[in-house]
């Protein structure tokens, strides 16, 4: 693959909550080069916006001083997301990853953050250190809506 073939953004901005309609309409314009469906634009919207809110709500407490990173590429037809904080970490990972589970019951949180990603993604992968924050990578193949039609 020619490196013509690959393309890429970093975003980076304060672990406020008002920034997660930022993040995901971002993505969803820099994803749009591939002409997604519809399904497939709000499945990512979802996606980045449940790992945002992860890294405002849990891993820096919603602590504005922290920095969300949100890197993309696209190469061919996949689409590749890392969303990082460098916020407290996730003491146990394998509970975190179960439905339903939410560390912050007292905000009424579902817990289905993982799951959804999980889920709406081909795939999925955490990674978390205590005190060194959480890095959450995700790959989608966009179908474009071109493909479909012709």
């Amino acid at each position: 693959m020619s490196q013509t073939d690959r393309n890429f953004m970093t975003l980076q901005f304060a672990a406020k909550s008002e920034n997660e309609s930022f993040a995901r309409v971002t993505v969803a314009a820099f994803v749009s080069q591939l002409d997604p469906t519809m399904d497939e634009i709000t499945d990512l919207k979802t996606v980045v916006s449940e790992a945002v809110t992860n890294s405002i709500i849990h891993g820096y407490d919603e602590d504005p001083e922290g920095i969300v990173t949100i890197s993309a590429s696209i190469e061919g037809d996949t689409v590749t997301l890392v969303v990082e904080d460098k916020g407290r970490g996730i003491e146990d990972l394998e509970l975190a990853k179960q439905p339903l589970f939410t560390s912050k019951p007292e905000l009424e949180r579902s817990g289905m953050g993982f799951t959804i990603m999980e889920n709406f993604m081909d795939e999925f992968d955490v990674t978390s250190e205590m005190g060194g924050g959480t890095s959450i990578r995700m790959k989608k193949r966009i179908v474009s809506k071109k493909a479909l039609y012709n």
